[in-house]
């Protein structure tokens, strides 16, 4: 944990390092503008280290929101001017550009700074226009009449996703009218403060549907006892290794996995047993892993998250070579996946080349119109 905790930091710093260098030098030659533009850049970098370290719970809670929100969208636009002076760095040595395009030129510069602002306004508005994705299974299991899940993950509450914006996501999906609503873990970002002062477990209350969830990593961070003590007062069903009939509903059993941050948490063969395998078969784990568990154990739907699908590219690049699936559908056997980007997001709130989602889930019997 330490050793990850170090990578996590050294590879921003060293980042922020070589982002300062080259835009000290791509400025004119005017030090009272590179000071104040490089420092504001370091400024940005220690609201990061800052927010990441926990002490703004103790904050004035305005105070406390621009940390977190300025640090953690420092990160996503130090990594993609560390990608552009990389890139260029690659073609100057390859003779491709001048030399002199990296020292005192007013014109690069400019365009830079204009060239991110709209990349990064987009970036925002991109993140908030949530994706509705549509699916359904047809089953050979009796479910009765057709039935309309839908599923979330990564909602990500706290100091950057905030009531105002729990109360739009929450419209679209009451909008749907499903029988249920299943999330996938995440529901907390990690500090339980700014749920707990905004009394965004009242939103969920106004809804009148049935909400199950399953764990997720950022849970674990947030604690168990303020996960709990959110989902008693948002009347959310919290599924913890165990499984749940939805008498009423359908013919449907949730099954809900502990997150794979408990090194204790059960197998899925150990949650299946003596659970009704006639029933249709809906999982909920947090972390995408692991999948062929839930075709030997008769899962008929397995629903994931945590991955955001990278946030932004090139990071989906790395999520996709480090999971089976690491967005979208997939079917094993008789067994039908789906890895969502999630509706919320850590840090933040851009998205570029992936999307902000929620799924709605129609189940009907195979022979049903």
């Amino acid at each position: 944990m330490r050793f990850a905790l170090f990578i996590f930091l050294l590879l921003p710093l060293a980042g922020q390092a070589y982002v300062s260098l080259r835009t000290w030098q791509l400025l004119p030659a005017l030090p009272a503008l590179r000071i104040s533009v490089v420092s504001l850049m370091a400024l940005c970098f220690v609201l990061f280290i800052i927010a990441m370290s926990g002490v703004i719970d103790r904050w004035p809670m305005p105070l406390a929101t621009f940390t977190y929100e300025v640090g953690t969208s420092w990160l996503m636009i130090l990594l993609y001017l560390f990608i552009i002076f990389l890139l260029a760095d690659v073609l100057r040595l390859c003779h491709v550009l001048p030399a002199s395009w990296m020292h005192a030129n007013a014109r690069t510069a400019a365009g830079l700074f204009v060239g991110m602002a709209a990349l990064f306004t987009y970036a925002y508005f991109h993140y908030n226009d949530k994706k509705r994705v549509e699916t359904t299974v047809k089953t050979e299991k009796t479910v009765g009449r057709p039935l309309k899940f839908v599923l979330v993950s990564d909602l990500h509450l706290g100091y950057h996703n905030r009531r105002a914006d729990l109360h739009q996501w929450l419209v679209k999906i009451k909008a749907e009218n499903p029988d249920a609503i299943l999330i996938g873990g995440d529901l907390i970002d990690g500090s339980y403060r700014p749920v707990a002062e905004e009394h965004m477990a009242d939103e969920f209350r106004t809804l009148d549907i049935p909400v199950f969830a399953c764990l997720g990593n950022h849970d674990y961070y947030t604690g168990l006892n303020n996960e709990e003590q959110f989902c008693r007062k948002a009347g959310i069903i919290m599924l913890r290794d165990r499984s749940l009939f939805l008498n009423g509903i359908g013919n449907v059993t949730i099954v809900g996995r502990d997150d794979r941050t408990n090194p204790r948490r059960k197998s899925l063969a150990e949650i299946m047993k003596g659970v009704d395998k006639s029933r249709f078969l809906l999982e909920l784990d947090h972390q995408p892993y692991h999948l062929e568990e839930a075709e030997q154990n008769g899962i008929d739907f397995e629903f994931a998250g945590h991955t955001h699908h990278g946030q932004v590219w090139p990071l989906n690049w790395i999520t996709d070579a480090i999971y089976e699936d690491a967005f979208g559908q997939l079917a094993k056997g008789k067994t039908r996946y789906y890895v969502s980007s999630g509706i919320g997001i850590w840090g933040g709130k851009f998205r570029i080349g992936t999307q902000s989602e929620y799924l709605v889930l129609n189940i009907k019997n195979k022979w049903a119109q």
